[in-house]
């Protein structure tokens, strides 16, 4: 009865509106019971409360390729060997699907595009024709990737990957002239379907959308590979031809029994993957598909890049991390510009590899390389902050420098190295990621020999505030960066004290440029009748980031909740929201209530504001709430729970702040979205200056 415990939840969560993660929170990998699966993928999918869109089709069947398109469907299901009553009635709801959705979005039917296949297991679930359709659509537009098509950007991306996780491997089939497009066109466009058994494809089906993530099945095509590599090795003298077909049918070979495991692994080697290339690739493979220049460029960026890109915001947030996840990516920076760049400036977790030497002094070279794979395995062994098994390179930014860079990489990867990666602007996008902070976040910074700081004309205007003391909770910056400068246990010290502490220095004192050591800033809540206040004029904006303590959040100075009826209710259309709004960043999250109700929400960031949309079902959601980011005073993280974050807002009052108001939410990954949120407010509040 125990085990049977989680199928009476999951009943009772279907029952009331639950969403993905309570599905998720409750099967936690588990296969669905039969009778359950039709309405965990609804719910999955998003689309139990969708309309019936097929009452919309006019049941015409005169699209210019609909004969090949009948043909097509009547073959697909003589395989399925049903009964001849079954079939007529399959073949005819793939047919009118098929059709209404080509003409409902405008697009034609190709034989072998995945649709088919896609759709067939659907059929499984038996549900209505107009359930059936909203499913596909669903699938389609969230799981399967724009652009699969020979060539396309979905392969490149996919190479990379397999450089990255198998140097050797990729290595072979880049020298066979087998691109991935070749074998694995069919498992992105079906989700594997074209290739697996029924069985299989249910099973995998099940955890896929309760996972809710649209890459993982780069990780799932992944692990078919590196699970075959040896029989692909030992194919070296085969024909290409003869490879193809191998790699086309290795998904076959999939058993029932083998599904949890193929997706555990490929949900470990999703968590030893930067994570940024997802942020990097996710309008190109996932958004609006349109051949505008912009989207064209992007294409090219993809297929002409050498190895896997690094965002600047990963590799500082990377560095910084002070309990990272086992198991996770840990970068060991590898800086190679010319010594003369390097010494006017760079990160301190950084190994200088003098990209010059490979061509000048290639001995020299050769006693670097053997010098920076010992450095990072003592920083591995002392568990440092500087040292992980991932390599992350780092040139310029310069175009005339930076084909050094990449003869270094292309070393590297030459000689089969794991998890090499190339950081996206090189140093240039570091340079502009600490801004006006690049004094107090840069080693051995100087204005005049730096090349960035040469571009730009910012000898005197921006290093001249650089050098003045300003109190500490106006400088996220510099606090951050002066425990990145300390290595090891240092690290893990300092970064420790300016969390739990957030108006101390970074340094051994916190004496302000008179020498009179700072008092901690004071807050206070204002209280319902002091809330009309604004920020003082001439009164420096401060602003932190800090932990707050388990038992600290009382409710007070949160806003209260208008009620979701009645007038004066600002409700908008989710995706029509998306694409008109001015928005910058958007955030999937949970708004947690004083009374402890947690609300299904998105969190908006638009260049001046911080926007909370509440999910109200059917696609439309309400507007709680719109901050201005200048009023954002403080974030803070629960000690125990890292992603229940709180946003404060007010402003200055004398030597501390007034708390105006506060909002709390449970957000995914929450140190990437303060540290973007920080970001835009130091960005704000500079501009305010």
């Amino acid at each position: 009865m125990e085990e049977n415990m989680w199928i009476i939840e999951l009943e009772s969560a279907l029952l009331d509106d639950c969403n993905v993660n309570d599905i998720y929170g409750i099967c936690q990998g588990k296969a669905l019971p039969e009778a359950l699966r039709p309405d965990v993928w609804q719910v999955c999918l998003d689309v139990r409360h969708k309309s019936d869109q097929m009452s919309l089709f006019n049941e015409i069947y005169d699209l210019p390729f609909q004969s090949q398109l009948r043909e097509d469907c009547q073959r697909h299901v003589d395989r399925m060997g049903n009964d001849e009553e079954d079939k007529v009635s399959v073949v005819s709801d793939l047919e009118s699907i098929i059709t209404f959705y080509c003409k409902n979005r405008n697009l034609q039917y190709e034989p072998d595009n995945g649709w088919i296949e896609l759709l067939l297991p659907l059929f499984a679930l038996k549900l209505n024709r107009s359930d059936t359709f909203n499913l596909f659509e669903s699938i389609r537009d969230t799981y399967i990737p724009k652009g699969c098509r020979p060539k396309g950007n979905v392969f490149h991306v996919f190479r990379l990957l397999l450089l990255y996780h198998d140097p050797e491997l990729c290595t072979l089939l880049d020298t066979k002239k087998i691109t991935p497009d070749l074998y694995s066109l069919t498992w992105f466009q079906s989700l594997f379907a074209s290739c697996s058994s029924l069985s299989v494809i249910i099973a995998m089906w099940d955890l896929y959308f309760q996972n809710a993530d649209p890459f993982m099945v780069f990780f799932l095509a992944l692990i078919i590979l590196i699970n075959g590599r040896e029989q692909i090795l030992q194919m070296r003298s085969s024909s290409k031809e003869e490879i193809i077909k191998f790699l086309g049918l290795m998904p076959c070979a999939l058993e029932f029994d083998d599904v949890p495991d193929f997706c555990s692994l490929a949900q470990y080697y999703a968590l030893k993957t930067p994570t940024s290339f997802k942020t990097d690739y996710l309008k190109a493979l996932y958004g609006k598909q349109n051949d505008t220049p912009r989207s064209q460029e992007e294409a090219n960026k993809v297929s002409q890049a050498l190895c896997l890109p690094v965002s600047v915001y990963e590799l500082v947030e990377n560095s910084a991390m002070e309990f990272p996840v086992p198991d996770a990516v840990r970068f060991f920076l590898v800086d190679c510009r010319p010594a003369e760049q390097y010494n006017a400036g760079h990160l301190s977790t950084a190994f200088h590899l003098d990209c010059n030497l490979m061509l000048q002094e290639p001995v020299a070279f050769a006693t670097a390389v053997q010098g920076l794979l010992t450095a990072q395995r003592q920083a591995i062994e002392a568990n440092s902050n500087a040292g992980g098994e991932h390599l992350c390179f780092m040139g310029s930014g310069r175009v005339e420098e930076d084909q050094y860079t990449h003869m270094v990489v292309a070393s590297f990867l030459q000689k089969n190295t794991h998890y090499v990666s190339l950081l996206t602007g090189g140093y240039a996008s570091i340079h502009d990621y600490f801004g006006d902070h690049m004094a107090d976040c840069l080693e051995d910074h100087n204005v005049r020999k730096c090349l960035v700081c040469q571009q730009y004309n910012v000898q005197q205007t921006k290093s001249a505030p650089l050098k003045t003391s300003t109190p500490s909770s106006t400088d996220l910056f510099s606090k951050f960066s002066a425990a990145m400068k300390s290595k090891s246990a240092e690290v893990k010290g300092k970064l420790l004290d300016i969390i739990v502490n957030p108006s101390a220095n970074g340094g051994a004192s916190a004496s302000g440029s008179n020498g009179v050591q700072s008092a901690p800033v004071q807050e206070r809540h204002v209280s319902a009748k002091e809330r009309n206040g604004k920020r003082y004029r001439n009164v420096a904006p401060v602003f932190s980031i800090d932990d707050e303590n388990e038992d600290a959040f009382d409710g007070a100075g949160e806003r209260d909740d208008p009620p979701l009826t009645g007038d004066g209710k600002e409700i908008v259309n989710l995706n029509q929201y998306f694409k008109t709004a001015d928005i910058t960043n958007a955030f999937k999250c949970q708004e947690v209530h004083m009374s402890g109700y947690m609300y299904d929400s998105h969190l908006i960031i638009t260049p001046g504001q911080l926007v909370v949309l509440r999910e109200l079902g059917r696609g439309q959601a309400q507007i709680m709430v719109r901050r201005p980011l200048a009023s954002i005073v403080k974030i803070t993280a629960k000690k125990r729970h890292r992603d229940l974050i709180t946003f404060k807002y007010g402003f200055p009052d004398g030597d501390g702040l007034l708390i105006t108001d506060m909002d709390r939410f449970l957000i995914p990954n929450a140190a990437e979205v303060t540290a973007l949120i920080s970001k835009l407010i130091m960005k704000v509040l500079d501009n305010a200056k």
